[in-house]
């Protein structure tokens, strides 16, 4: 049977319980610079400095990377914020660049694109329409099961589908050293890219920003396997959880804020039905 735990408290010192290894990969989403007030002390993302907030995410996942196995992997959701002189502060990168200081492997950026982002009544700037995911590794080696997240390599309207994969517009297979050959060498999947295309979805009940389903999936199936244990120290609403658990990972959750926590349990509860058991912990 599965399993999903919530650890309600500070998240370094419910990471501190969990013992080493035990996590295969972790994805999450941190509390934003800046952005808004969760309601509970103690909270991330309220710290005076920009220096501040990015060492307490440092400390943070450096109790996440005694968790991961030592083939584990970190997936981090990060958006931007606005500082004095409308300046943008860069955030994602800077925590990126902390956390490469500290050990982990920087490995990808991925891209997310909103087709449907938060309207801005901003006239001296492009609206935002992206926020960035960060794949980090414990170590140089680590597991990553790159058929898992395969994309389509033709789609719907390309004109090298059906008979235009073997002869696109005069380029054909087997033409080697005259860059004939790329355009016909497709096979029926390709690479997952790096820009992800997923629309911003509401979840019933949160009263905060969380990423869709769709956007992290492929983040479980990658980075683990059926069995293994998903992490998120920034459990939220569950939505790490309610995935790992429809995708037959183990997961297992902190969360400061009880709302939140009591909030998730009844999300992958709802979620998984009978495949699983949800307990939460509190501190």
């Amino acid at each position: 049977m599965l399993n999903a735990t919530i650890l309600v408290g500070n998240a370094v010192e419910r990471l501190q319980t969990i013992g080493g290894g035990v996590a295969q990969t972790c994805i999450t989403s941190p509390p934003y610079f800046g952005l808004r007030d969760y309601g509970h002390d103690g909270q991330i993302g309220l710290e005076h400095s920009l220096e501040g907030y990015v060492s307490a995410l440092v400390a943070v996942f450096a109790e996440v990377r005694r968790v991961l196995s030592d083939d584990g992997t970190l997936w981090v959701n990060l958006g931007d914020s606005y500082g004095k002189n409308k300046q943008l502060l860069g955030i994602p990168w800077r925590v990126a660049f902390a956390l490469q200081s500290h050990g982990w492997y920087l490995r990808s950026e991925v891209i997310w694109h909103k087709p449907n982002p938060m309207p801005e009544s901003v006239t001296d700037r492009p609206t935002k329409a992206h926020e960035t995911i960060f794949l980090l590794a414990k170590n140089e080696q680590y597991f990553y099961d790159v058929d898992a997240i395969k994309e389509p390599a033709i789609w719907a309207d390309d004109g090298r589908a059906g008979l235009g994969r073997l002869n696109y517009r005069g380029k054909r297979q087997g033409q080697e050293g005259t860059g004939q050959e790329a355009f016909v060498s497709i096979k029926e999947f390709r690479n997952k890219r790096s820009v992800w295309t997923v629309p911003v979805r509401a979840y019933k009940g949160a009263h905060f920003a969380t990423y869709p389903p769709a956007l992290i999936e492929p983040c479980v199936l990658a980075g683990s396997k059926e069995g293994d244990t998903v992490l998120d120290p920034f459990s939220g609403s569950g939505t790490t959880g309610e995935v790992a658990l429809l995708n037959n990972r183990h997961y297992v959750g902190t969360e400061l804020n009880p709302d939140y926590a009591d909030m998730s349990v009844d999300r992958i509860g709802n979620a998984v039905g009978m495949l699983g058991q949800v307990t939460l912990e509190r501190g």
